[in-house]
């Protein structure tokens, strides 16, 4: 084969290439419109965006290389039609020099992870004393365990949130404002759920919606697999990744109907929302626009630079949205440790 076959056969390889990852990327871009049932390979492609993205940014570069101006149309073409998603990862807003001085209410939310099960109470306390530094004046917990050792960590709190709302188990509202009524949204066959309080604002009730959906089990299936590798039995690749495969599928399917309980739910509000909580999905998937709704994610309206919330896999799962009657001010994330999650902040202006 001579030069000029090889090099034609590599640029109908890359053509193909740049065909394959475009309809790949739109896909992704739809599949989150699109209940996951019945539709579960276009749901996945929502999860491997970014990759995505990064693919046909490098086949840009090389159609640019290659000065092949209708082939680079491709990716180019792909890549502005991924710019309404890059933005639900990155912003380049600045944060407001007299944020602090704008009149609105901060809202926190945090997955604290049980606080570790450690019994002396510090994480409990060291972030309480974040949240004060921050000035949070509502905080939504996922996964909260009122005990430490044997004291409250309820009673610790009350001080500076004398206002408290409880869902089931693992749920609760902290407010510096008085609670007017809440309400909890239990799932059906999990431990998850979702809950709502009505706080009043100096005589504005804004109803905060705290939800912790469906977990994707990945870590546990994982680790399960390690265990049974460890102990001698031979999975294979195969099985492995088919029960990492089914966790996830499982995992969709099932935030596929709480997002909707609670979507309803804040469609019935009556009132303006403010929705917190640990969705465990990522942005652009079909949990994400059913909670999202015709709110306002506040990360796009007032977020700075590259946001991902989940530690381990830098993947953004925690999320704030509020109605558009409302107005944000600042959002932003802490690193800090005591979870596998991040805790996330907004300021917003009641209009």
């Amino acid at each position: 084969m001579g030069k000029l076959a090889v090099y034609k056969y590599v640029s109908f390889l890359m053509l193909c290439l740049s065909c394959v990852a475009a309809v790949m990327t739109l896909f992704g871009l739809y599949g989150g419109t699109v209940s996951p049932i019945g539709n579960t390979a276009m749901a996945m492609l929502v999860y491997v965006l970014p990759w995505l993205m990064a693919l046909n940014a490098v086949l840009l570069v090389y159609w640019l290389i290659r000065r092949r101006w209708h082939w680079l149309m491709i990716p180019l073409i792909t890549l502005l039609c991924c710019i309404p998603y890059s933005g639900t990862l990155f912003q380049w807003h600045s944060l407001p020099d007299d944020a602090d001085a704008q009149a609105g209410i901060k809202i926190a939310t945090y997955n604290v992870a049980v606080f570790g099960r450690e019994t002396s109470g510090f994480k409990a306390e060291d972030i309480l004393a974040e949240m004060k530094k921050q000035k949070v004046d509502i905080l939504c917990f996922q996964e909260y365990y009122d005990y430490s050792g044997d004291k409250r960590n309820s009673d610790r709190y009350k001080d500076y949130f004398p206002f408290m709302a409880t869902g089931k188990d693992d749920m609760v509202i902290f407010s510096r404002y008085p609670i007017r009524g809440h309400q909890t949204m239990a799932f059906d066959q999990t431990n998850n759920s979702a809950m709502w309080a009505d706080v009043d604002v100096h005589g504005r009730v804004i109803r905060v919606f705290n939800a912790h959906l469906e977990t994707t089990g990945l870590n546990r299936t994982l680790a399960k697999v390690s265990k049974l590798k460890k102990a001698g039995l031979d999975l294979g690749d195969n099985k492995a990744i088919d029960a990492i495969y089914g966790n996830y599928v499982l995992g969709i399917m099932a935030r596929t109907g709480q997002a909707n309980i609670v979507a309803n739910e804040i469609r019935q509000a009556g009132r303006p929302v403010i929705v917190c909580g640990d969705f465990n999905d990522v942005p652009y998937s079909y949990v994400y626009n059913t909670m999202l709704g015709d709110l306002v994610d506040g990360f796009k309206e007032c977020g700075s630079g590259l946001m991902y919330t989940f530690r381990s896999r830098s993947v953004r799962i925690d999320y704030i949205f509020h109605s558009k009657s409302l107005k944000g001010i600042t959002y932003y994330k802490l690193d800090q440790n005591y979870s596998d999650h991040y805790p996330v902040f907004m300021k917003v202006a009641l209009e």
